[in-house]
């Protein structure tokens, strides 16, 4: 493992905790339902509103999730696990205290793994996790500043949290945004958390500190609810600025809970931040060890769909692609599966990778859509079908940009028979815009003769050893080719002919 690079001289440290909110219809420990948007205090119950006489009841969907994403990140599953209550007072905690789980949680150790572009290489990067623990939510204090008055909006109190703690294994913050994306695409992959990070289904705690390489942790600072990768990124790299000129100037960092404020760009420190023993952690009395057989956990495991790194490793045996397209091609479900159907029509697993990461990848941010969204033109067996076209040489690479231009603003609706019906609409798309390339040697070598006699300027310079020489003339080959004469042959025709 390459040494991580410093700032300023200093290693940067981090770790991460993050909130992700379970895909049940209803609260941890209520009835109560969880739809966002709701208006105010209009979703919560007695439960949530902690009245005497009210008793907790454990979600079985919840702990289902919590299953579902141990064994995603090859965790242990912990057959028996407790929740504790978790002291302190918030305005929107109605009954002073959080139910969570401390000593034992229902998930142990495990790790995330992705690939991160440093320099010129892509590295592969694995980040351990601590554990992954069940716990409720709080409300939201809701303040308008505009009359000097806060409320108090409950309907989140109770709804089902996942919190997953990783060691502070990151080293920059491109490799802790790289991190968030990957645990947020599993996540949502196995369809545990709708990901929503505007609404706060998916919010992040970075602990953050420095230190000289070789010496102790540094004191870390923990910036609460990134809810988004570029403020992340942004918040990550003020901090590690701020604690660097703070230690420089020979002060020692406090310990402390900070905020991002994405308008200024920096961060601002909110409270100190509690340990463990400032929250007098106590077993809950009102529930009950949380209790998992392995036939449960196996049951679970034979219904999960096909895993991410799961789907990867298969596109790398079966497909041949490198390492780091098939981890870019499982993104997500919809990408993936484009892949594959393109793959299949064209029968070039590779040239559809480099398409779809590319020219369909660039369109598709363009357009600020995903591929959910093109399965009903452009599609994969377009695609697949243009792939074709570019592999037995009838149209270029920059002409078949220009098919998937005309695919892409033309809703087509998808053939009944995918293969044939596909290169059906391709080849007339290439006929309709003139763009099939000419493969005729003599009529090539033809335009090459006459472009030769009319620049002996370029020839005499690339015989006296000036390689851009050749680089012209190919361009008023394809100028008088109108564009399609096979590069390739060009370059064959012309080296032959100038030795």
């Amino acid at each position: 493992m390459s040494s991580p690079k410093l700032v300023q001289g200093y290693e940067v440290v981090i770790g991460f905790e993050t909130h992700a909110q379970l895909s049940t219809q209803s609260k941890i420990f209520s009835r109560a339902p969880i739809a966002f948007g709701a208006e105010p205090n209009t979703q919560a119950c007695a439960v949530d509103l902690a009245l005497p006489g009210t008793l907790p009841v454990m979600n079985l969907g919840a702990v289902q999730r919590a299953i579902e994403f141990g064994l995603a990140v090859n965790s242990h599953i912990a057959e028996r696990s407790i929740f504790a209550r978790k002291n302190y007072f918030y305005p929107d905690l109605p009954k002073g205290y959080q139910i969570s789980q401390f000593e034992i949680p229902v998930v142990q150790g495990g790790e995330v793994s992705f690939f991160l572009e440093e320099g010129k290489e892509t590295v592969r990067k694995t980040v351990r996790l601590v554990r992954a623990h069940l716990e409720e939510d709080a409300g939201k204090s809701l303040h308008e500043d505009f009359v000097g008055q806060s409320g108090i909006d409950l309907n989140r109190a109770g709804t089902p949290l996942l919190e997953i703690v990783t060691e502070p294994d990151m080293r920059s913050s491109a490799e802790a945004v790289a991190y968030a994306k990957e645990l947020h695409k599993i996540v949502t992959w196995i369809g545990i958390c709708d990901g929503n990070m505007q609404e706060g289904s998916f919010r992040c705690d970075a602990n953050v500190s420095v230190r000289k390489p070789g010496a102790e942790l540094g004191t870390r600072r923990e910036i609460k609810n990134l809810n988004s990768f570029k403020f992340m990124q942004q918040a990550i790299d003020y901090e590690v600025r701020w604690q660097i000129d703070q230690l420089e100037d020979g002060h020692a960092i406090q310990q402390a809970t900070v905020l991002f404020d994405p308008d200024t760009g920096e961060t601002r420190a909110m409270r100190t931040k509690e340990d463990a023993a400032d929250y007098r952690y106590f077993p809950d009395p009102d529930l009950p060890p949380l209790v998992i057989g392995r036939d449960w956990v196996e049951r679970v495991k034979s219904e999960m769909a096909e895993l991410p790194r799961v789907m990867a490793e298969r596109f790398v045996r079966d497909y041949a692609l490198p390492d780091y397209d098939a981890t870019q091609l499982t993104q997500s479900k919809a990408m993936a599966a484009y892949f594959e159907a393109a793959a299949k029509a064209c029968g070039q697993p590779k040239l559809a990778s480099n398409w779809i990461m590319g020219e369909v990848s660039r369109r598709l941010n363009e357009a600020e859509t995903g591929f959910e969204k093109i399965l009903t033109f452009a599609g994969p067996y377009y695609l697949g079908a243009l792939i074709k076209r570019v592999h037995d040489q009838t149209i270029s690479n920059n002409a078949a940009k220009k098919v998937l231009d005309s695919l892409w603003i033309t809703e087509i609706a998808p053939p009944i028979t995918p293969e044939i019906g596909a290169e059906s609409v391709v080849d007339d798309l290439i006929k309709e815009m003139g763009l099939k390339q000419m493969n005729d040697s003599g009529a090539l070598e033809a335009i090459v003769d006459q472009v030769l006699a009319a620049n002996p300027k370029n020839v005499d310079e690339f015989k006296a050893g000036n390689a851009k020489a050749l680089n012209a003339l190919v361009g008023q080959i394809m100028k008088a080719s109108q564009g399609k004469a096979n590069p390739a042959q060009v370059n064959a025709l012309l080296k032959a002919k100038l030795g």
